[in-house]
C-alpha cells in the first residue's frame, strides 16, 4: 500500500546547496586532525578548533535561515517549536547517566516523518535548546548542533518514506538509530580529542604525525572514553524505537496530515 507522506519542508536548490556546504565544512571542522596534511600549518595549529567553533554557528544560522526562507511556513514553525521543546526536555532525563539520551529516538522518528530539511533544523535547534536548558553552552555546542542535525536529516533520507510501514519500518529506524547513536559519539570525540594534548599521550592527537598513527590513537581514545556511553545510547534508542515507535509515528503522521503542509494557505475576507 502506498501512503504519500507530506513533508513539512520541501528542499529547494538553495537549501540543498546550503546543506551540502555546511556538511563539507562540518566534515572539515570535525576531521581536521586526521585530514590536515602533516606539512601544513593547520596540522600544527592550536587555533583550528576555536576557529571552527566560531565559524560553525554563523554557518548554521545561514543554513537555517535559507531553509526557512524557502519553505518554512507558520504551521511548520509551530511543529518545529513543539518537537524541539520535547527533544530539549527529553535530553536532561538521562544526562550524566551512562549515555542514556532518550531524545535520540524522537529525533530519528521526527526526521523520518517530516523529512530531511525539517530534520536538520529540528536536530540543530533541539540541541541548542537543550544546551540552554542544561547550561551546556560552550565551544562544543555548535558541533553538537551540527552532529544532531546530521542524525535527524539522515533519518529523513532513509528509503521507503511513502510505502514502508509496520515492523519493517520500525526495525530499519531502530537499526539506523543504533548506528547514528554510536556515530554521533564518535564524531563528537573528534571535536574534543585535539584538546587533551599531553594529558594522555597514548591516546592523544599528535600534530603532524602520520594519519595511521593518529587514527590508531583516536580509536584507542574512543574505546577508552566513550564506548561505554555510546552503546547504552544506542540500546536506549533501539528499545524506545521498537516500543514507543508505533505510537509516536502514528501521532506524527496524524499531526502532519492535519497540518496539511503541502496545501496552499488561503485567506478570505471577514
Amino acid at each position: 500500500m502506498t501512503d504519500h507522506q507530506a513533508r513539512a519542508i520541501r528542499l529547494g536548490r538553495r537549501s540543498v546547496i546550503a546543506l551540502a556546504l555546511i556538511t563539507v565544512i562540518g566534515v572539515a571542522a570535525f576531521g581536521w586532525p586526521l585530514l590536515a596534511d602533516s606539512a601544513s600549518g593547520l596540522a600544527h595549529s592550536q587555533d583550528a578548533p576555536w576557529l571552527f567553533a566560531a565559524l560553525l554557528p554563523l554557518l548554521l544560522a545561514v543554513v537555517v535561515a535559507t531553509i526557512a526562507d524557502t519553505g518554512l511556513d507558520a504551521k511548520a514553525v509551530a511543529m518545529l517549536g513543539v518537537l524541539a521543546a520535547a527533544g530539549a526536555a527529553l535530553r536532561p532525563l538521562g544526562a550524566g547517566t551512562a549515555g542514556i539520551e532518550p531524545m535520540f529516538f524522537l529525533m530519528v522518528l521526527s526526521g523520518r516523518v517530516l523529512g530531511p530539511g525539517f530534520g536538520f533544523v529540528l536536530g540543530a535547534l533541539s540541541m541548542f535548546a537543550s544546551a540552554l536548558l542544561t547550561g551546556g553552552v560552550g565551544p562544543w555546542m555548535p558541533f553538537q548542533m551540527l552532529a544532531m542535525g546530521w542524525v535527524t536529516m539522515g533519518a529523513g533520507l532513509l528509503p521507503g518514506a511513502d510505502r514502508l510501514r509496520g515492523r519493517g519500518e520500525l526495525v530499519m529506524l531502530a537499526g539506523y538509530g543504533a548506528v547514528a547513536s554510536v556515530a554521533y559519539g564518535t564524531v563528537m570525540n573528534l571535536q574534543g580529542w585535539p584538546y587533551i594534548g599531553a594529558l594522555a599521550s597514548g591516546v592523544s592527537f599528535v600534530p603532524g604525525d602520520p594519519l595511521p598513527e593518529n587514527l590508531s590513537r583516536f580509536l584507542a581514545y574512543c574505546l577508552a572514553t566513550s564506548l561505554g556511553w555510546d552503546l547504552p545510547r544506542a540500546l536506549v534508542t533501539v528499545a524506545a524505537s521498537l516500543t514507543l515507535g508505533p505510537a509516536v509515528l502514528k501521532a506524527l503522521r496524524r499531526a502532519t496530515r492535519r497540518a496539511a503542509f503541502e496545501a496552499p494557505a488561503t485567506f478570505e475576507d471577514a
